[in-house]
């Protein structure tokens, strides 16, 4: 998602520390998760898509951060956010909550971790720039996506899909493979809405006269959760599409 903002809130003496606090949250997600796993309300298909999309956002925000720091924008170093520890970058509700709720609606999941802080005014070019930090996001997931292609090639699962009838035959590595790939397709694919808060709406940013970018900006947080919106709303559309880049991603591995 769009990366400037800042993540997480002042704590007070008797509140736990924000790792700590999202470390328990984390815990308590697993839990459940084991527990809704053992009692077949989540397919093995869902719980795979869930835990990859976990890291994979991570790396998508992380992402973001780097470019900015290459076009000049030190905050996200700065804020100790260029790392692989999750803890510093997991929004309860955005990283957990959310992608599990709509993995189990059948519409695929998605979400967000805590935005890197990105100042555009550190950039050397503000306005261009900020189009790459934007978009290097989709652009990873989708060459994380073709990385794991490759591995479950290699790994012999191309040979496997055209000998199995259901994809719970394959072995666990080609299942994560498979499912890694397409969950990151389809991160790239929603990210690339051009709809404010995610990242395609740079692209609509960038096209915004200067003088009407004030008002564009104050009028951001309010649309924090329109895509999803749109997703329901057009739910029918959304699960054709989702259906045909999975039948897709499946043909491009069987070759």
């Amino acid at each position: 998602m769009t990366p400037w903002g800042s993540g997480g809130s002042g704590a007070g003496r008797r509140r736990l520390p924000v790792d700590q606090r999202t470390l328990i949250i984390v815990a308590v997600v697993v839990v459940l998760g084991i527990v809704v796993a053992a009692s077949h309300r989540i397919s093995s298909a869902q719980l795979i898509y869930f835990l990859v999309l976990v890291p994979s956002i991570i790396i998508h925000e992380i992402s973001h951060g780097a470019v900015a720091l290459a076009f000049g924008d030190s905050t996200a170093k700065r804020a100790g956010r260029l790392n692989l520890n999750p803890l510093r970058h997991i929004d309860p509700i955005g990283t957990l909550l959310v992608p599990a709720v709509l993995s189990l609606s059948g519409l695929g999941a998605y979400g967000w971790a805590k935005p890197v802080p990105v100042n555009p005014a550190n950039l050397r070019s503000p306005r261009n720039h900020i189009v790459f930090v934007s978009l290097v996001g989709p652009f990873i997931n989708f060459a994380l996506a073709a990385v794991l292609g490759v591995c479950f090639v290699a790994s012999g699962g191309r040979t496997a899909l055209h000998e199995v009838v259901f994809f719970t035959q394959l072995n666990l590595l080609d299942q994560v493979l498979l499912i890694g790939g397409f969950a990151n397709i389809m991160l790239g694919v929603f990210n690339l809405i051009p709809c404010p808060p995610l990242d395609g709406a740079a692209i609509l940013e960038r096209l915004l006269p200067a003088r009407l970018l004030p008002g564009y900006w104050n009028l951001q947080p309010f649309l924090m959760f329109l895509p999803f919106l749109l997703i329901l709303v057009f739910r029918g559309a959304w699960s054709d599409l989702v259906n045909h880049l999975y039948q897709r991603w499946v043909t491009a591995l069987a070759g």
